[in-house]
């Protein structure tokens, strides 16, 4: 039997049940639109947090400019370089971070969503809140570390001075 042949009809997905070995059982997974997948994909890697603003696309101006960096010929000649313009704020994003112009398009609305939501909310943006945790966080770590590096200072310290004290012989 040839390897395409054991591809044409797929064998029924299942899943193994997080219970002890011996009452281990295997159960059939309904099967599921790849759309369907997608979301629960989706909503699996994403935290609970509120949506940025959403950006009307009468108030964007679009315009894709010859690319740059390197990469030679490829890059320079082709105009997959996105820059969006927000009207209302004035805010202009460039994007060159792919050569497909679709990534690019969606990086840079996703960009400057987010440069639209510091421009109008300013430090209660999601932007500037996470960078207000993630800094709380790195000092908590600090000190944290600091407080486990002070402890073991004290304890080497201490069995420093178990060792060096007079008239007690450990012979084995």
């Amino acid at each position: 039997m040839s390897t395409s042949g054991l591809f044409r009809f797929p064998a029924p997905l299942t899943r193994v049940c997080p219970v002890p070995w011996a009452l281990r059982l295997c159960e059939k997974l309904p099967l599921l639109s790849p759309g369907t997948v997608a979301t629960l994909v989706q909503a699996a890697g994403k935290k609970d947090r509120p949506a940025l603003l959403s950006l009307d696309e009468h108030e964007l101006e679009e315009q894709f400019v010859k690319g740059h960096g390197p990469g030679g010929q490829a890059t320079n000649k082709t105009s997959n370089c996105v820059v969006l313009r927000h009207v209302p704020s004035g805010i202009v994003v460039k994007c060159h971070q792919t050569r497909s112009v679709d990534q690019n398009r969606k990086l840079a609305r996703r960009i400057l969503q987010e440069k639209v939501d510091v421009f109008y909310n300013g430090e209660n943006s999601l932007v500037c809140r996470e960078k207000r945790e993630a800094e709380k966080r790195k000092q908590e770590r600090k000190k944290r570390a600091k407080e486990t590096l002070e402890k073991k200072k004290l304890l080497k310290e201490q069995w420093e001075a178990s060792k060096n004290v007079p008239g007690e012989d450990c012979r084995f």
